[in-house]
């Protein structure tokens, strides 16, 4: 059950986050006194600020999970360390999984639901990014 509750409260987490980094640029983005070009950039930028901060929310979550052996552990070419769980997080995110981490027990459950949650957040921006670029491409 506590996994359950966990998970739930990481992906909370990051939705908001990236719920708000949206929502700040969206507000930042229209007063950039740039060229409208350079405020898709910015978009860009920003939104990948977001995902690189929502991969580390996992990635914590990750190395502090497999501090304690009743969530599981990731195994393979994984030394335990803070960085080979936040790699291990932006494989799963991207759901681009190479392999050489595999998570065992319940863990694997986080792995599924933030290849999920990535795949949601990423087209978000995606859409994001295509109406900021409509909106400034025309300007110029």
């Amino acid at each position: 059950m506590l996994i359950y509750i966990i998970n739930a409260l990481l992906v909370a987490t990051v939705v908001l986050i990236h719920y708000e980094v949206l929502r700040q640029l969206s507000i930042i983005i229209p007063d950039l006194p740039i060229r409208p070009r350079l405020r898709v950039l910015f978009g860009v930028f920003g939104a990948l600020c977001g995902h690189v901060l929502e991969v580390w929310v996992f990635g914590l979550a990750y190395y502090l999970m497999n501090l304690d052996a009743r969530f599981g552990t990731l195994q393979g070419n994984y030394n335990g360390s803070l960085m080979d769980s936040v790699y291990f997080s932006f494989s799963s995110y991207t759901s681009l999984g190479f392999g050489d981490i595999e998570p065992l027990g319940d863990i694997r459950f986080l792995a599924g639901l933030e290849a999920l949650v990535g795949l949601l957040l990423i087209t978000w921006s995606a859409s994001f990014m295509f109406l900021e670029m409509t909106r400034y491409w025309r300007e110029e």
